[in-house]
């Protein structure tokens, strides 16, 4: 096969100077120092700026999915406990419920709430609980309120969205977000702003943050991956769509906690992405049905997911937080 090498001139250098390449180490004894140069005390890898400990929230059953979806999906109150137990049991700090009426359809009454917040409580007091408190009508804003005042959980989810959520219209209008908002921060409990697509982000400053209402360090939810969420249908889309969302909340938000629910298709993919770039975690069958973004094996069990995602966290280095650690973080926020 034929080249351009210009040989003559490769022959005429290699004769004078060998196979050799130039090597003076200057930093003699040490060739490769780990730590700071000979010639300063600049370190030549300093460490990254990662968080030791990890939020891993496990989110037990979600609004979204019924048993037609996924067969193992916990709807009644035996197995939403069940599932919590069994997540607890292998280290689960923090677990995130909603309440399922008789027909497995999500519903928000305190009493359906406490029946499940109770019973974990009794058995597992040291576990931080909290709960989505999304109300769709006037019955459901009073029970709501009556929630929210009832000590069960310690903080509550606030979706600054509009958008077509799978087939369905989920808007929250801004007086609903703003409302809402104080009804939580009155409570003495934790908003945790939940954004779902760039826009949201926007909605979280404009009525929010710049408006006075709530200030930084601030705990956010990233609901990506989801139909009509910001879109993940691949590895570069994933990688792409939740550093866009980082860097947006990091624009306003320098110190906040961003939690990344790991949802749809990216799963345990998006939860690992997140886990590298220093941030938190919600893994579940809320968010998702499926173990993996290339197979459509459906998720069994919350605690497969949540072992998965805690030895994942190990072997990057990260402890998975503890609750008083996390009722601690959220109680500042």
């Amino acid at each position: 096969m034929s080249n351009t090498v210009n040989w003559d001139l490769v022959q005429k250098w290699t004769s004078r100077e060998n196979v050799s390449a130039y090597w003076k180490p200057y930093g003699y004894p040490s060739i490769m120092s780990p730590g700071a140069s000979a010639f300063s005390d600049a370190q030549q890898m300093p460490k990254w700026n990662i968080p030791e400990e990890a939020i891993i929230s496990v989110a037990i059953n979600g609004a979204f999915f019924t048993k037609a979806d996924n067969p193992n999906q916990a709807t009644t109150p035996e197995e939403i406990i069940r599932s919590a137990e069994e997540c607890i049991e292998e280290g689960a700090q923090i677990i995130h419920l909603h309440a399922r009426d008789e027909k497995g359809y999500n519903v928000l009454t305190v009493d359906a709430f406490r029946r499940v917040i109770e019973t974990l409580k009794q058995r597992h007091p040291d576990i931080s609980y909290d709960a989505c408190l999304v109300a769709v009508d006037e019955a459901e804003s009073r029970e709501m309120k009556a929630m929210m005042a009832a000590g069960l959980i310690e903080s509550v989810p606030v979706n600054t969205t509009a958008l077509i959520l799978g087939d369905n219209l989920f808007v929250k209008p801004p007086h609903v977000i703003i409302e809402k908002t104080r009804l939580v921060v009155e409570a003495g409990l934790t908003p945790q702003l939940a954004v779902y697509s760039d826009a949201d982000i926007d909605n979280a400053r404009r009525f929010l943050i710049d408006s006075g209402l709530v200030k930084g360090p601030l705990s956010w939810l990233l609901v990506p991956g989801l139909p009509g969420c910001s879109p993940m249908w691949s590895t570069e889309s994933m990688v792409e769509g939740l550093l866009r969302m980082v860097h947006l909340i990091r624009d306003i938000d320098p110190h906040g906690d961003l939690i990344v629910c790991a949802g749809g298709r990216s799963g345990l993919y998006l939860a690992n992405l997140a886990l590298l770039l220093g941030l938190h975690v919600r893994i579940g069958m809320e968010d998702t049905v499926w173990m993996w973004p290339h197979r459509d094996q459906k998720i069994e069990r919350n605690v497969d997911v949540y072992k998965t995602v805690r030895d994942m966290a190990l072997a990057l280095g990260r402890t998975p937080m503890t609750a008083e650690a996390y009722k601690r973080k959220v109680a500042g926020k």
